[in-house]
């Protein structure tokens, strides 16, 4: 995310690096450079430039203090600055103190609004709400039954009625919430493929019919500046109260996010970033902007780890550490609720430093699933038993798992290496930092991660 944006940056402070004092002359090369990046992230002309003069007027004839640095002095200005371009704090979705709170999801075909309208589904399901999708896309072939598949796997109702007109169907739905008891209903639109007035017509026909009390725009951001300017027409007719970012995984260069706030005046909600149901993040312009500077995200990071944190299944784990009894089946267990997280790059880059740190190496996220082929391979003794795993077991589990005995051989190794570790961290003392240095060092580190180059897999 933003990794073209973050380099370009990187190399423009380079330029004020060493000086004591920053100067319009030692200033204006490498502010030259950061426009010259937002605009090549697609950011709109006007907000790049009010951007840079900001950042300028904040930054000239400030005495560099202490041991702060002119690049740290100005990484903090151009931090302050992005936080304020998207918003400042967290905007959250309007809940109505009368249920059911209905939120109306609009956007192009080919955004993702019907995807995160069941992902906005789920992630209220998690905070306790009782969430009703309505199937209002009438119109795009399979767009109803899309809906249903992504409702079916979050256990979620849809109110569908076949040749109803989205306006009276609306209607029904909001209906048929206040009799079940669902405290939230969210609207599927038709998606657009421009700005048709008789499609935004019928978007206005809906808002008026049931007063919405949030309307949320859902835009792609790698379109850019295409996003930004269907945003603001659509906030021209429908006066939206939120936008939603998706496809942030993706080739996105950060336009859209560093735009839309300026220029249609309404805040970021949220940010997809995958296919899968679990792949939306609330938006922080504090996290985003820590991103897009290389200083990581440790908070989404910890919020992700607690959302998947079982903690009976915590503390079983910890009896198992201490009485040295943490075998395979701990192993696979933990290699999934890791997967739930996201992907490999994705959580690593949270860390500060570790998106420079990945730009040349490669991950192989298809790692963790050789290794769970592996343990599937193994027989019930074997995975509680690691050490009777022979030679010829070897053989026998590397065929079943469609893996070479090598693999076999790396994968027991490096579970060797985690349970060494976690002797030493039951132990306490000094030897718990002894512990993680000898895990680093062993590789038993992040799977998947490797120099370029080598084989493909884990590496010792």
């Amino acid at each position: 995310m933003f990794e073209n944006l973050q380099t370009r940056i990187e190399s423009a402070i380079k330029h004020i690096r060493g000086q004591a004092k920053i100067t319009e002359e030692n200033i204006e090369e490498a502010l030259q450079e950061v426009r010259n990046a937002l605009l090549d992230a697609d950011v709109n002309f006007h907000v790049a430039k009010k951007f840079i003069e900001d950042v300028k007027v904040k930054a000239l004839g400030q005495e560099v203090q202490g041991k702060l640095t002119p690049g740290q002095l100005i990484v903090k200005i151009i931090n302050d600055e992005m936080i304020s371009l998207m918003g400042s704090t967290r905007s959250a979705v309007t809940m109505s103190s009368q249920p059911p709170t209905i939120i109306m999801v609009t956007g192009l075909q080919g955004s993702g609004k019907t995807t995160f309208c069941g992902k906005l589904a789920r992630h209220l399901k998690k905070q306790g709400k009782q969430p009703l999708l309505v199937a209002g896309d009438i119109y795009r072939p399979a767009a109803v039954e899309q809906l249903k598949v992504l409702a079916q796997q979050i256990t979620i109702p849809v109110y569908a009625v076949e040749g109803k007109n989205p306006v009276d169907l609306a209607k029904e739905a909001v209906d048929y919430a206040k009799r079940y008891a669902r405290d939230v209903v969210i609207i599927d639109t038709a998606g657009r493929l421009s700005i048709d007035e008789e499609m935004m017509q019928e978007a206005e026909n809906i808002k008026n019919a049931v007063k919405p009390h949030e309307i949320l725009f859902v835009c792609d951001s790698m379109t850019g500046q295409d996003a930004v300017n269907t945003a603001k027409a659509f906030n021209e007719r429908l006066a939206f109260n939120g936008v939603v970012l998706t496809k942030m995984d993706g080739d996105t260069r950060g336009g859209a996010a560093l735009s839309i706030r300026a220029v249609v005046e309404k805040p970021i909600k949220f940010i997809s970033t995958g296919e899968k149901l679990d792949n939306l993040e609330a938006f922080y312009p504090d996290r985003i902007a820590s991103r897009i500077l290389g200083m990581g995200d440790i908070l989404t990071l910890v919020e992700r780890a607690q959302s998947e944190f079982d903690e009976d299944q915590a503390k079983k784990l910890e009896q198992k550490i201490l009485k040295n009894e943490f075998d395979l089946n701990d192993f696979l267990e933990q290699l999934q609720q890791m997967k739930k997280m996201g992907s490999l790059r994705d959580l690593l880059g949270m860390l500060p430093g570790m998106d420079k740190a990945l730009r040349n190496v490669q991950i192989d996220e298809k790692a963790i699933g050789k290794v769970e082929a592996i343990i599937y391979s193994m027989t019930k003794q074997e995975r509680k038993q690691p050490k009777i795993v022979n030679g010829s077991r070897r053989k026998r589990i590397a065929m079943g798992s469609g893996s070479s005995i090598q693999d076999v051989n790396r994968m027991l190794k490096q579970f060797e290496d985690m349970q060494k570790m976690m002797k030493q961290l039951t132990k306490g003392g000094g030897g718990k930092m002894n512990a993680l240095k000898g895990l680093m060092g062993a590789g038993g580190g992040a799977p998947g991660m490797m120099p370029p180059q080598q084989p493909r897999g884990f590496r010792r």
